[in-house]
């Protein structure tokens, strides 16, 4: 039996807000990483004239091919699922055994462990260094590696440090461990500016997942793919239950997909929204963490109590302490307004309760 295995998460916690007399509707949500500024026209048009009485294509084969296309291969290597979290699931059902090794590279996600541990394995974990900025250590991360474990984790850009690894490294670790599945969720690599995919690599054990649940804004939808060899896609499929993805997703990802300008324009004003973000942080005395990412840590001295304040008056940051970082919250920038909403309140924050703070 497990016990304890569930991960706290970002996004509002509905019962949460009802204790607090706050609606969902109310609330502005930085802690959430995806695309403020809403999905596509096409999907919303795509969504209203579908027959939802229905059932969906089981194999997701025009998605498939759509990603396919995107990504210049055959609709045999990817998988969709839904939402990359069940991916995750799915991949260490797939491929691990009781017993055996994961290597988790930190601080991260906490759906990895907790992935392994429910498929029966041994959880290592390497994590980066605040002193270091939670910057990637190639050669520290090689050193753990030699243990030879069955599956590495890598987020990558990392959530919740927005720190990348370098392709290259990717590619090594990948030929030095052949029998080592490498899993690389790739769910932020939209949010960052000239990335190289890992999936570039071409390496047998390594699986690329992603998330279009996070640029696209279809998060209330939940959609993911994973994309690998024919191999390791057919080995990850024969876990994958039927009708995963359901309709409205495939849909939804099939729209998105046919408006690419949309993705650029907003994901384009996004890091610039970022930038005005931190510079407004950063002149009120807070000194936000590096990050090639849209979302980035700041330290707060005590996670918790400030995620609480900024609640009560309608915000939501992402507390970090499940991450092993309480001392930091993690803050993903929304439109331009909210953002200066925030910054409003948090001028505040060092001063007694205003009674309108925005």
């Amino acid at each position: 039996m497990f016990t304890n295995t569930l991960v706290a998460h970002g996004a509002p916690d509905f019962a949460e807000l009802e204790t607090l007399g706050l609606s969902p509707d109310d609330l502005l949500d930085f802690s959430a990483n995806i695309n403020p500024f809403g999905p596509s026209p096409l999907v919303r048009q795509a969504l209203a004239t579908l027959p939802l009485e229905r059932y969906p294509d089981r194999e997701s084969l025009a998605l498939r091919r759509a990603l396919g296309h995107l990504h210049r291969v055959d609709p045999s290597q990817i998988v969709t699922g839904n939402g990359s979290a069940e991916l995750i699931q799915l991949a260490a059902l797939a491929f691990m055994r009781p017993g055996d090794s994961a290597l988790v590279l930190g601080p991260t996600f906490g759906e990895y462990a907790r992935a392994a541990r429910l498929a029966g394995g041994i959880v290592q974990q390497w994590d980066a260094s605040p002193a270091d900025g939670f910057a990637f250590d190639p050669s520290a991360i090689a050193a753990q590696l030699a243990k030879r474990h069955r599956v590495v984790f890598v987020c990558n850009p990392n959530n919740p440090t927005g720190q990348c690894i370098p392709k290259d490294a990717i590619r090594t670790w990948a030929t030095n461990y052949p029998k080592t599945i490498f899993i690389v969720d790739e769910a932020y690599i939209a949010f960052t500016s000239g990335m190289h995919s890992a999936f570039d690599a071409n390496a047998e054990n390594i699986l690329v997942l992603r998330s279009m649940t996070k640029d696209y804004a279809l998060a209330g939808l939940r959609l993911g793919y994973a994309l690998g060899s024919q191999k390791l896609i057919a080995t990850l499929t024969a876990v994958r239950p039927p009708w995963n993805v359901n309709a409205l997703a495939q849909a939804a990802g099939l729209a998105a997909l046919r408006d690419g300008a949309h993705l650029i324009a907003t994901l384009t004003q996004l890091r610039r929204e970022k930038e005005l973000l931190v510079a407004g942080l950063e002149k009120l005395g807070y000194t936000p963490v590096s990050s090639q990412t849209h979302f980035f840590l700041l330290p707060v001295d005590h996670g918790t109590a400030f995620r609480s304040t900024l609640l009560r008056h309608g915000l939501l940051v992402r507390d970090c302490a499940s991450f092993g970082l309480p001392e930091y919250v993690r803050i993903a920038p929304r439109r331009p307004a909210e953002n200066l909403c925030l910054l409003e309140v948090l001028q505040e924050y060092f001063l007694p309760p205003a009674k309108d703070w925005c």
